[in-house]
C-alpha cells in the first residue's frame, strides 16, 4: 500500500475493532425493528426493492432488506470518528439504522437524512426519538426535487452517503449537485455500486471525474475522496 492516507484509512478506521458502546444502542434498535410486522405502504421513487414487488412492506422486511448491515453501519461510524465532518448528508435514511450510526459518531455534527417514503419516515423519525438523537434533521420528499434545496445554503459538504434511487442517471446526478460543495477534504460514498450494470457505469462515471483524486471500492459500498495530496489519480479495491 503506497499511499499513506489509504494505509491510515485500512489500519485505523476499517481495522479498527473497538466495540463502541453506539453499537449496542444501535443494533439493539435494530432488533426490535426486525420483530416489527406494521406494514407500510412505500412510494418507492427509485429502482424498487430486489425483494419485494409490491407497494406494501412490514417493517421487519425493510429492516432485513434495506437496511445496511452493521457491519457497514459500523464502518460509516468508525470514518466519521475519525475523520471528524461537521457537515453530513445521507440520501435514503430508510428506518434510520445508519443514521443513527452517523449521528452517535459525532454528535455535534450537522446531520441531514433524506427519505422519499412518507411512511418510512415517520417510523425513522421515532427511532431518533428513541435513542435521544438531537444532531438529526429529515427531509422528506423526492431526491430529484429535495437534495438542490438542501445543498443550497451550505458552503461545503463534509461527508456524504448516497443510498437511494440505485439507477445510473439519477446517481451520476446527484454526484454533479454534489460537486461544487466538496472541498479537499470532503467524503462521498455510494451504496451498491454493483448492484446492477446501470449502477457499474454511474461507479465508472464518478471514478472518471477529473475533480476525484481516489477511490476505494469495498464491493458493496464506494469511497470517493477529493484530496489533491494524490498527484495521480489511485482507485483501489479492498477486500472487507
Amino acid at each position: 500500500m503506497h499511499s499513506p492516507f489509504v494505509f491510515d484509512l485500512i489500519t485505523k478506521v476499517m481495522n479498527d475493532k473497538t466495540t463502541y458502546p453506539d453499537y449496542r444502542q444501535v443494533e439493539g434498535l435494530r432488533e426490535n425493528l426486525l420483530t416489527d410486522q406494521a406494514l407500510l405502504d412505500i412510494e418507492d421513487m427509485g429502482a424498487g426493492s430486489g425483494v419485494s414487488k409490491t407497494n406494501q412492506r412490514t417493517v421487519a422486511s425493510i429492516a432485513r432488506n434495506a437496511a445496511k448491515p452493521k457491519k457497514f453501519g459500523q464502518l460509516l461510524y468508525r470514518m466519521v470518528k475519525y475523520y471528524q465532518p461537521q457537515m453530513i448528508i445521507e440520501l435514503g435514511t430508510s428506518l434510520g439504522i445508519t443514521t443513527s450510526y452517523l449521528s452517535l459518531a459525532k454528535s455535534n455534527a450537522n446531520l441531514i437524512t433524506m427519505e422519499g417514503a412518507r411512511s418510512v419516515a415517520a417510523v425513522a423519525r421515532n427511532n431518533f426519538d428513541q435513542l435521544r438523537l438531537k444532531n438529526v434533521s429529515l427531509t422528506e420528499g423526492n431526491f430529484d426535487d429535495t437534495l438542490q434545496p438542501v445543498l443550497e445554503p451550505f458552503s461545503s459538504v463534509d461527508f456524504c452517503f448516497v443510498d437511494g434511487n440505485h439507477r445510473q442517471e439519477p446517481t451520476e446526478r446527484y454526484f454533479r449537485q454534489l460537486l461544487p460543495k466538496t472541498t479537499n477534504d470532503s467524503i462521498l460514498i455510494f451504496d451498491d455500486i454493483h448492484w446492477s450494470q446501470e449502477m457499474e457505469l454511474a461507479w465508472h462515471t464518478i471514478q472518471q471525474h477529473e475533480a476525484v483524486r481516489c477511490t476505494v471500492d469495498l464491493f458493496f459500498i464506494g469511497i470517493v475522496f477529493f484530496r489533491q495530496e494524490f498527484k495521480e489519480k489511485q482507485h483501489f479495491k479492498i477486500r472487507f
